[in-house]
C-alpha cells in the first residue's frame, strides 16, 4: 500500500538524517503535532525542526509494529529510539496520518505512551 511506503520512506529519513525526502513527502501546509506538545504548521517548520533537532540528536531506531489504514487515514504504531544531547531514550507511540489523494501526508499527530510496563497484578 502506497501510504506505508511513504510512511516507511519518512521514518527512514529521520534514521539516515536525509532531509530531502520530506520536501515531497508533506503538503505545504502539513500539521505535525509532536506527543509532547511542539506543533509544526507548514513545510518550512518542519524542515527547520528537521535541521535543528539532528544538530543534537540521532535517531537510533523507529521500528513499526503495524498499520491500520481507513480511506487516507493510516495509523502507525511505532517504537522510538534516539540519543539527544547525549543521552539515549525511547517510547513506544503511534502517530495517525491523513494522507492527501496524491499521497503526501497532510497531518500526523503523535501519542506516546512509555516503552517498560509493568504488571501490577501478575
Amino acid at each position: 500500500m502506497k501510504q506505508e511506503e511513504v510512511v516507511r520512506e519518512y521514518f527512514q529519513a529521520w534514521l539516515d538524517k536525509n532531509i530531502e525526502p520530506l520536501k515531497y513527502i508533506f503538503t505545504d501546509d502539513v500539521l505535525y503535532n509532536e506527543c509532547y506538545g511542539p506543533e509544526y504548521r507548514g513545510l518550512s517548520q518542519i524542515l527547520k525542526w528537521f535541521i535543528d533537532w539532528n544538530k543534537c540528536g540521532t535517531v537510533l531506531r523507529w521500528e513499526i509494529k503495524r498499520f491500520i489504514h481507513q480511506n487516507l487515514v493510516t495509523v502507525v504504531e511505532w517504537y522510538f529510539e534516539c540519543e539527544y544531547n547525549n543521552e539515549i531514550g525511547g517510547f513506544d507511540g503511534v502517530s495517525i496520518i491523513e494522507f492527501d489523494k496524491n499521497m503526501r501526508i497532510m497531518s500526523i499527530k503523535e501519542f506516546e505512551s512509555k516503552a517498560e510496563h509493568s504488571y501490577p497484578y501478575e
